[in-house]
């Protein structure tokens, strides 16, 4: 009982904005464009019995809230079976409201009820249901954005957490001379570019950019790193580390790599260009 009393009193904090505004802009509506034949009263009278239509949409869409928030239990549910009570909630506030405004209108108003006087009042209770639906799917759509937010956060963290892994991995790189063979970290290797019969392999080492050839093929070495996404062949003569790439230039038809803290270009062909865009 006492749980069901706190549901109703934090569900009225939380739309008590929202019913008020509803309810002020029924008041509006009604007493601008006079959709009811009351201008035989006095100003002052035909205020308050306008005042009494907004107050009894204030009402009910209050009451109707707070008994489909204490029908509704708090158990999980299948996706799509609390659509239901939701739409079921609007249709109930639209059909007694409507009774509301009818039975209103008649005895307090004095308003001589047809078919046109109903339907206009069908049409003018239809509206605060609607507005409480589009409301609530603005608050659904918020929230699944806010979970998502939360969810690409912890993403870019798993992901930057793998990275800092792998850049912490060595690797050797094995040259046709077997004393060539030497090992650096992933995180310190810039780029790798062929140069004649030996491969360049351009490192920082501190702050400064050194360069250290072996004598082997690109093509053994790109196997050699192939297990590691940090490195990316972009031209036929070069691999680059993702992690130094600057940015990603272009001047008519010919594209280039800059490198953090290196003056050199590194050129970009278009046979790797797409995935090179695709892993920046």
């Amino acid at each position: 009982m006492i749980n069901g009393l706190l549901k109703i009193v934090n569900l009225i904090k939380e739309k008590f904005r929202l019913f008020v505004t509803i309810s002020f802009g029924i008041f509006l509506f009604i007493l601008f464009f006079q959709p009811f034949p009351i201008d035989t009263f006095e100003f002052n009278n035909r205020l308050l019995i306008v005042a009494g239509l907004g107050a009894i949409v204030f009402i009910i869409m209050v009451i109707i809230s707070a008994i489909f928030s204490l029908v509704v239990t708090d158990r999980e549910v299948k996706k799509g079976e609390a659509d239901l009570p939701q739409y079921f909630s609007g249709f109930v506030i639209m059909i007694i409201t409507s009774a509301a405004f009818e039975f209103y209108l008649h005895y307090v108003g004095l308003v001589s009820l047809t078919l046109f006087i109903t339907l206009k009042v069908v049409v003018i209770c239809m509206i605060p249901p609607i507005i409480i639906g589009l409301n609530d799917l603005f608050d659904e759509l918020k929230q699944q954005n806010d979970l998502l937010i939360i969810e690409k956060k912890i993403i870019q963290q798993h992901v930057e957490k793998y990275e800092d892994d792998i850049l912490n991995r060595s690797i050797e790189f094995v040259s046709e001379k077997i004393s060539e063979n030497f090992s650096l970290l992933i995180a310190e290797v810039a780029f790798i570019r062929s140069a004649d019969n030996y491969v360049e392999i351009v490192y920082k080492e501190g702050e400064i950019f050194k360069k250290k050839l072996i004598r082997n093929t690109l093509k053994n070495i790109e196997s050699q790193i192939s297990q590691y996404s940090n490195f990316i062949r972009c031209h036929r003569i070069c691999i680059v580390n993702r992690h130094y790439i600057e940015k990603l230039h272009k001047n008519n038809d010919s594209h280039w790599l800059t490198i953090k803290g290196f003056d050199e270009h590194i050129p970009v062909s278009r046979q790797y260009l797409l995935k090179l865009k695709e892993s920046l």
